[in-house]
């Protein structure tokens, strides 16, 4: 079903909509997500509107995993996790809520239960400060 509504990561490109910004440049954006699963919970899209993987273009597809990998390092030196989970999921049957092409990037540590997305909003300042922290590595890693 189609709407004229633009989806909620347009509106956020578009500056629409507020979230706490981790790292941005011409073709991608990085943020906090709203209802994160854990710690540094976050999620890196393409400012072009792209349905799923099946309708994202390749510059778009490239530049998010390029900018993913780059971001999960910084999660990884601000953070500290054991791991950190990587996901993408296309369609509802696949769990995707958002119908905007965006990957998950979630620090996770030994025992945490494996869950894409929260169920409770995260509290703004703690969001804000860990995004300093990640946006505070980036700057150090140029």
């Amino acid at each position: 079903m189609a709407t004229t509504e633009p989806c909620i990561f347009c509106r956020i490109v578009a500056g629409d909509a507020p979230c706490d910004r981790v790292y941005e440049d011409e073709l991608t954006l990085a943020f906090m997500d709203l209802f994160p699963v854990g710690e540094g919970h976050l999620l890196v899209i393409p400012k072009q509107h792209h349905q799923d993987i099946f309708e994202a273009d390749e510059a778009s597809l490239l530049a998010v995993m390029a900018i993913s990998r780059r971001i999960a390092h910084a999660l990884k030196t601000a953070l500290e996790p054991d791991g950190i989970g990587v996901h993408q999921l296309n369609g509802a049957a696949a769990g995707q809520t958002v119908f905007h092409y965006h990957m998950h990037l979630i620090p996770r540590n030994q025992g945490d239960p494996i869950a894409l997305h929260g169920r409770k909003r995260g509290e703004p300042a703690e969001m804000e400060a860990i995004a300093a922290r990640i946006r505070a590595v980036l700057d150090r890693e140029g």
